[in-house]
Order: C-alpha cells, then sequence, then structure tokens
C-alpha cells in the first residue's frame, strides 16, 4: 500500500539500500530499519514525537535511548538524519521500500492476499503456486481475512490488483449498471 511518503521515503531507502549492499547487511538493516518503523508507529511516541516541545536533540536522544543497542553506528547516523530532517514519521514507508528492494534484489515480491474466509496451508500454496507462474519470481505471501468480501479473494502485490471477491464482482456489475 503506497503511503501518502512513498517520495518522500524513496530517497532514504534507496540510500539504506545501496549502503546495506555494500556493507553486505541487507538483513541487519532490514531488521534495524523494521525495528525504527515499530518504534515511531507506537501511538504513544507518536504523539510525544508530534509534541512541538519536543525540540530536535530530546527527539534524538528518546529514539536512540529506546533503540540502545539495536543500531549500529550508520544506523544511529541514520536516525539523526531523519530527526534533522523532520522525518521519522516516514520509517515505516522507508522500512517498506527497502523491503521491497531487497525482494526485487532476491527476485521475490511481497503479495497480500485478503480472503473473506481463514484460507488453509492447501488454498495458500495454490495461490503461491499461481502467483509463482504469473510473476516468474519467488512470492512472500501474508494473508488476512476481510468478511465484508463475502467470498473469494483479493490480492495485491505491489501496485497490482486482483479482485476475484464478490464484492469485487458486485461493485463491478453495479459500475456497469450505473447503480
Amino acid at each position: 500500500m503506497a503511503s501518502e511518503y512513498s517520495s518522500i521515503a524513496r530517497p532514504y531507502s534507496e540510500a539504506a539500500f545501496s549502503h546495506a549492499v555494500e556493507k553486505g547487511a541487507l538483513d541487519n538493516w532490514s531488521d534495524m530499519l523494521a525495528f525504527l518503523a515499530a518504534v515511531v508507529s507506537d501511538a504513544t511516541l507518536s504523539n510525544m514525537l508530534g509534541n512541538p516541545a519536543l525540540d530536535r536533540a530530546k527527539t534524538e536522544k528518546l529514539i536512540l535511548d529506546i533503540a540502545d543497542g539495536k543500531l549500529n553506528d550508520e544506523a544511529t547516523n541514520f536516525v539523526k538524519l531523519l530527526v534533522a530532517n523532520k522525518r521519522l514519521a516516514v520509517l515505516p514507508e522507508i522500512s517498506a521500500q527497502f523491503e521491497a528492494l531487497k525482494n526485487a534484489q532476491a527476485g521475490a515480491i511481497d503479495v497480500m492476499v485478503t480472503s473473506a474466509f481463514e484460507m488453509d496451508d492447501a488454498q495458500i500454496s495454490a495461490v503461491v503456486n499461481a502467483l509463482k507462474k504469473k510473476f516468474n519470481s519467488e512470492i512472500n505471501i501474508s494473508t488476512e481475512t476481510d468478511e465484508s468480501l463475502i467470498g473469494g479473494i483479493k490480492i495485491r502485490a505491489g501496485d497490482q490488483v486482483i479482485d476475484g471477491s464478490i464484492k469485487g464482482q458486485l461493485q463491478k456489475l453495479a459500475n456497469e449498471l450505473g447503480i
């Protein structure tokens, strides 16, 4: 899901990815960015970070204290850069784009499958195999349930959506009928 921060996050995620590739530390950077994204996504901390009384030095100290021992020197500098540019809120999108770059390099794509009912292992395996053929790459699948789909599944792979849900088909029919 592309967020409002996509274009802001892109140069940061690409720079972090290039650095991680150069240092041979893709998994380490992936873990650090995921951790930082989780930290800034926390509701309580997010409210604190939005407080104008919290200056740059205090913000930097707060984040680095929380991340004590979980970041290397380069990631610490990365956090300082994000704080200086007032871009901490973009960390979840930076992490997501970093993962997309990592998956693309490995020849894999992330796919979210939303179904009306819980899918069993055989159904998930069938979807993965079909998507491997369609996209000609490895598939990292995540599933979720949304009863409002009524039946069927909805597949999101990057910016591509395949809507095979009953709700989607009914919407398409309503659009064609002009209602």
